[in-house]
């Protein structure tokens, strides 16, 4: 029996090494130079040992206020400690344990590692208790979507230190920053759009922007966004970049948005691809287009009134396993909140874009997100929208670091066609003619640079923007 409780016992152990946590505490009380190197990796919470944690921590406080951590300045926190242990004599008999600068550091590596499996652990124990939980407040998606949030943190090691930043290391963030586009002939520093008047506007779309691009329906913005999303992944590709982005479709299936991509690459209508009107040569020709971009490293997730929680652990996921540099979500109206219930739509929206916000800055990544205008735009002579057009617009202003229109004078003087054979028609074919194929991209917004307007060539049939070609 005695036995049995042995072997128990040893099983419901968690993963611990205390000779490491000896090891690192007796090389901080020998020399106090190797802490901050050691406190990048650990900080008190992550050892096994209570008192470790304990002794650990009596040191942070020491260290930081300018003290110096040893047994004899040590020894005033635990001289009335009950402790079975006397901990003033351990702390003395700890510091034989004390090693080399780099095997300390290598230490705490190892007790960090064996603090991540004890939370799993941890976190595995309580996705089991909850699962067994009737609660209606937690259904299944909801435990899947906390325990991914919570999986995602405990992956980001060293979390809480990552918050601030020296100033010396925001400079140095901005001098490589600076030599990047110094040494990129179009000075772009962010993703690129492949859309050189657009890029030379931004500058590319930076890491941790949120990045709106609205219009009312049937001004582009899919395609634009679509768009945008292959010439980056291709980009990717062409330089070998082990990355990807990820595109939310809410209204498009993913065979749709391939279909649009195809027709674009293959200069073929997607309509014609879709009723089978194509030729033979045609066929061939879309074909071998489909085997050129099939490897691209461009993932579609076509959830429809996905949540901004789910979005965000998909996200996360996508980084993990994939790489990530580009979020593209269409659109932010089909999206929902957790609190879509009780709130109204105005605050349903703010948690949405705030949301949204969040991730980009978590993972580092531009999010490109689409929006609607509101139908203010139609009522009014002049169409071209402004900030005040969008839709819920106080909280999509406000948290965006970018926000572009896409305007189509042609969309508005198709429905303005006069009666044939007058002289009114005569004009309107004129300027029909003039502005059938161009698209103005009107830059409402941007935190880092200047607002203006970005001319582009648009082909409906094959749902292209590309640049003007100067001649």
């Amino acid at each position: 029996m005695a036995q049995l409780d042995l072997v128990k016992n040893k099983i419901e152990e968690l993963p611990n090494n205390i000779e490491a946590e000896q090891s690192i505490i007796g090389s901080i009380l020998i020399s106090n130079d190797i802490f901050d190197e050691i406190n990048t990796f650990v900080s008190s919470k992550n050892f096994y040992d209570p008192m470790h944690q304990r002794i650990f921590s009596a040191i942070e406080k020491l260290i930081y206020s300018g003290m110096l951590a040893n047994p004899i300045t040590l020894k005033n926190h635990f001289e009335n400690d009950e402790d079975k242990i006397n901990i003033p004599e351990y702390l003395v008999k700890i510091t034989k344990f004390s090693t080399s600068n780099r095997q300390a550091i290598e230490y705490s590596k190892i007790v960090y590692d064996l603090y991540v499996k004890r939370q799993l652990i941890k976190l595995s124990e309580e996705i089991i208790d909850t699962a067994k939980l009737n609660d209606i407040d937690k259904n299944s998606q909801t435990i899947i979507e906390n325990s991914e949030k919570s999986l995602f943190d405990l992956a980001e090691k060293g979390s809480f230190s990552n918050t601030i930043v020296k100033f010396d290391e925001a400079l140095k963030l901005t001098i490589d920053m600076a030599s990047t586009a110094y040494k990129n002939d179009e000075g772009i520093v962010g993703v690129p759009t492949g859309l050189r008047d657009l890029d030379e506007k931004l500058g590319g779309l930076h890491k941790s922007d949120l990045l709106i691009i609205a219009g009312r329906p049937s001004m582009g913005k899919t395609a634009l966004a679509t768009n945008i999303a292959f010439n980056a992944a291709k980009k990717f590709q062409q330089d070998g970049k082990k990355t990807s982005v990820a595109f939310f479709s809410l209204e498009m299936s993913s065979e749709q948005l391939s279909t649009r991509i195809l027709a674009e690459q293959s200069r073929i209508k997607s309509n014609d691809i879709r009723r089978g009107r194509i030729s033979e040569d045609q066929f061939d020709k879309f074909i071998e287009t489909s085997k050129d971009i099939s490897e691209l490293p461009l993932y579609i997730d076509e959830t429809p009134a996905i949540s901004i929680a789910a979005l965000c652990n998909r996200a996360r996921r996508m980084k993990r396993i994939y790489g990530l540099d580009l979020i593209v979500v269409d659109y932010i109206q089909l999206m929902t909140a957790v609190n879509s219930r009780r709130d109204g739509r105005v605050q349903e929206i703010s948690e949405i874009t705030q949301g949204l916000k969040a991730l980009a800055k978590e993972l580092s990544v531009p999010v490109l997100a689409l929006s609607q205008l509101s139908r203010a735009v139609e009522q009014r002579d002049n169409n071209k929208p402004v900030l005040a057009d969008l839709r819920e617009s106080g909280s999509i202003e406000q948290d965006a670091d970018v926000v572009m229109f896409v305007y189509r004078e042609a969309y508005y003087l198709e429905r303005k066609e006069p009666r044939p054979a007058t002289v009114e028609y005569a004009e309107w074919q004129a300027k029909m003619s003039e502005v059938s194929n161009m698209a103005e991209i009107i830059v409402g917004k941007q935190r880092h640079g200047p607002t203006g307007n970005v001319f582009l060539e648009f082909e409906p049939m094959f749902t292209k923007f590309k640049d003007i070609q100067n001649n």
